[in-house]
């Protein structure tokens, strides 16, 4: 199965919200079949078959997550960062002031989606495969 080293080396060439549909296609291919990704401290819980998972240790110190989504500024902000407009401690930051606990990848269906803090969506994306 994978390791976290492999999906850091796979991270690694990620400059922007520009390069996540490379990363998400490298990391697929690994044995990633899903993961989510938790603003307050960055860390990630991967899963593969058979139950597998591993996680990442936290990236940085703690942020609050804001107790009421904006859910439209969020999409407005996403956008500028998918465009590679923004870099990702900035959409990390901008995440927990909006009101974003974590996001979840599905390989299988390709989609990513946005959590608040209660566990409600907020966004689901399809993940550009080209």
């Amino acid at each position: 199965m994978f390791t976290v080293e492999q999906i850091k080396a796979a991270h690694s060439k990620v400059k922007s919200g520009a390069d996540f549909p490379s990363y998400i296609k490298e990391i697929k291919a690994l044995g990633v079949t899903c993961y989510e990704t938790f603003v307050t401290d960055g860390h990630t819980d991967y899963y593969g078959e058979n139950d597998y998972k591993t996680i990442s240790p936290a990236r940085y110190e703690p942020f609050t997550i804001a107790a009421k989504c904006n859910k439209e500024q969020f999409k407005i902000d996403l956008r500028k960062h998918q465009q590679g407009k923004t870099d990702y401690p900035t959409f990390i930051g901008m995440s927990a002031k909006l009101g974003v606990e974590k996001w979840a990848v599905c390989m299988e269906k390709m989609t990513c989606t946005y959590y608040d803090n209660a566990g409600n969506e907020i966004l689901v994306e399809e993940i550009p495969q080209h």
